[in-house]
């Protein structure tokens, strides 16, 4: 059978090819009654409509922004590297994707940026930051303007975001509790946990997986409280060798961010990395050298294209009011060693 047609919802409606177009566009301007029985001609017919199609005709373009931290971060340049390789991808689709750089440990910093956003211009914004007060009211802001938000890689869980495209942080940190405890099974002590900050919701939700697990699993094993770094390379290297000094019994690091290269300069300094045991988040240049040399034994990761492509997947089909097919979208917790690296 052939593709149900608009002229054959127009006159299974009997309404005009015109009503029949402000509905499928979503515009106001129909008497509801009119409204009702396109709708109801739509689900009978089983018309799906060709939304390719139709922005193509009326020359439509999509506009996107991700909104990421900027600075230092061998994981975020990697994320960056994936959103230049998508929009080049992406562009013979009519899909324009920009980047805007935020420093994500200043909240006012990064209001004062979004509020530079041309809304009338813009679809959709993918943003990773920490969630605040103020960037919840930004992003309220800009949901008022009509903008799909989307939160992207550390979830937004109060800033009613439109999605979220990331792995679940609590899984990842689980994976890191039972990984730890099975490198250390038959070991007595304890665990240094480190991350950038703890305002990251994806080091808050890792942190309480992990602790779920050890504490329930691995009573033998004891996770110290979190350190803190906040992107600053001597703090790491001073807290680093305070705590390798104040724990002897020291038998693990976990790190729930960023901050991996001065991370493992600090242990070097003060300790035979290889005797301990590292469990770190992300592949990176950075992570993948560590697998190699044998300083980190195991690495919990995320496809960082698949992260990109589906945060614009998604966007695009909140702008077309489309179905968001959840099992394509999800992004799966993977577990990196030497031995599968390559």
């Amino acid at each position: 059978m052939a593709k149900p047609t608009v002229h054959d919802i127009a006159r299974e409606a009997g309404v005009s090819l015109s009503t029949v177009d402000r509905v499928l566009n979503g515009r106001a301007d129909v008497r509801p009654k009119n409204a009702e029985r396109v709708k109801a001609a739509v689900e009978r017919l089983g018309y799906v409509r060709d939304t390719h199609a139709a922005n193509l005709a009326k020359q439509r373009r999509y506009k996107f922004v991700f909104v990421l931290p900027e600075g230092p971060n061998h994981f975020v340049e990697t994320i960056v590297a994936a959103v230049r390789e998508a929009g080049y991808a992406q562009a013979s689709d009519r899909v324009d994707v920009a980047i805007m750089p935020v420093n994500a440990g200043d909240p006012h910093a990064i209001v004062a940026r979004l509020q530079t956003l041309d809304l009338h211009s813009l679809d959709g914004v993918a943003i990773m930051v920490p969630e605040t007060p103020q960037v919840r009211d930004a992003i309220a802001h800009i949901r008022e303007a009509g903008i799909h938000v989307v939160a992207f890689v550390s979830d937004l869980p109060n800033s009613k975001c439109d999605h979220f495209v990331g792995i679940d942080n609590f899984s990842a940190g689980q994976t890191a509790g039972a990984l730890l405890g099975k490198f250390l099974r038959n070991e007595t002590g304890s665990i240094l946990v480190v991350t950038n900050s703890m305002v990251a919701r994806d080091s808050i939700e890792r942190r309480y997986g992990m602790d779920e697990v050890v504490s329930r699993d691995f009573p033998r094993l004891r996770a110290l409280p979190t350190i803190e770094f906040y992107d600053d390379p001597q703090r790491i290297r001073e807290t680093l060798a305070h705590a390798l000094t104040a724990h002897p019994d020291l038998k693990a690091v976990y790190s729930m961010g960023s901050g991996n290269a001065v991370m493992l300069d600090a242990l070097r300094d003060n300790a035979d990395v290889k005797d301990l045991v590292v469990i770190a988040h992300d592949l990176t240049a950075v992570t993948r050298q560590g697998l190699t040399d044998g300083e980190i034994d195991a690495v919990i990761a995320q496809n960082v294209g698949h992260l990109v492509r589906s945060a614009l997947r998604v966007m695009r089909a909140k702008c077309d009011a489309t179905v968001i097919f959840e099992a394509q979208e999800q992004i799966r917790i993977e577990i990196i060693l030497r031995e599968n690296l390559y």
